[in-house]
């Protein structure tokens, strides 16, 4: 893990705030998910950023140079944003990490003159470089009742209100053959880290599964998508988007009773993304995901029963 953007402007947020929980709100984020964010960043650096306590969160002496570093480091790239606001230039298009992303791109060229496609497995990222005009527009998975916090020249439609939380493990495992997996029964079992855990999709596990009785032996953090390996060597199971193909040695199930739900959202600035653009491009995202949803033997049922009006719905 490298330090990227939205570290430094979490950290900034909580000096200015004081105190974490004012951060989080500030950032549109949950407070368990800045504080794991937090965590991260301080094993990165290799020391405590902040003292906490009744008072509020105090910078250390590491800290607070990092915050000055920070902070110039952000003032600058501010400058550079509004230089570049405005200019001709391609649509720059986010997504999270899905299944159905080459055939989205695909559809993308025939809509906009001009994209260019950046995938990240947070959605708080996505979120931050859209408001901070660093992207133009973006596909978001967030938990179903999550809040992306995304000021008022960002517009926002849902693409599908919510969908299950599936999981992915080895082809080889004695639950591989059921067709839906009792969350209880993987409490014995080593866990790939959910990507965009500070997104809140980790807080999510953990809650889920502590309703099942157990905690989630967390043993791996790896990049998006790089888990599938771990898996089909039998060592670790991962949440996926239900549309996941899985891989060799990777088999995809529902969880049952749908513990976790996630919902999908497009969103895009007015001053780069005409109304009429937006609808097309929106349609263009439904289209893709109901298209990999279709192609999905595992997650194919649910979509045709439920998927399809929920998305028609909005």
């Amino acid at each position: 893990m490298e330090l990227e953007i939205r570290h430094l402007r979490a950290i900034c947020a909580i000096g200015d705030a004081g105190s974490l929980s004012r951060a989080a709100t500030q950032l549109g984020i949950s407070q368990p998910s800045l504080t794991t964010l937090l965590q991260r960043v301080e094993r990165l650096v290799g020391g405590r950023l902040f003292e906490r306590g009744r008072s509020g969160a105090v910078p250390t002496a590491l800290g607070a140079q990092m915050l000055q570093r920070a902070r110039l480091l952000l003032v600058e790239l501010e400058a550079f944003g509004s230089d570049m606001a405005g200019r001709a230039g391609p649509i720059r298009f986010g997504s999270v990490h899905m299944e159905c992303v080459a055939a989205l791109y695909t559809r993308l060229e025939d809509a906009l003159d001009d994209v260019t496609l950046v995938v990240d497995p947070s959605s708080t990222g996505l979120a931050l470089a859209l408001a901070n005009g660093h992207l133009d527009a973006a596909v978001i998975a967030v938990d179903e009742e999550g809040d992306l916090g995304l000021p008022r020249g960002v517009a926002q439609r849902i693409v599908v209100p919510w969908v299950p939380v599936y999981i992915a493990l080895p082809a080889a495992h004695p639950l591989a053959s059921a067709p839906e997996v009792e969350l209880a029964d993987l409490a014995g079992e080593a866990w790939v880290g959910p990507p965009g855990a500070e997104d809140g999709s980790l807080t999510t596990l953990r809650a889920a599964c502590r309703a099942a009785g157990f905690v989630p032996r967390i043993r791996f953090e790896v990049p998006s998508g790089a888990g599938r390996q771990l898996i089909a060597a039998g060592k670790a199971v991962q949440l996926v988007e239900p549309t996941s193909q899985g891989g060799p040695g990777v088999a995809v199930r529902p969880l049952a009773g749908a513990p976790m739900r996630m919902r999908l959202v497009f969103c895009w600035r007015r001053e780069r993304l005409t109304f009429r653009q937006a609808s097309r491009v929106f349609a263009e995202v439904l289209g893709a995901y109901s298209e990999q949803a279709l192609a999905s033997p595992v997650f194919r049922s649910w979509w045709e029963e439920r998927g399809a009006a929920l998305a028609a719905a909005d």
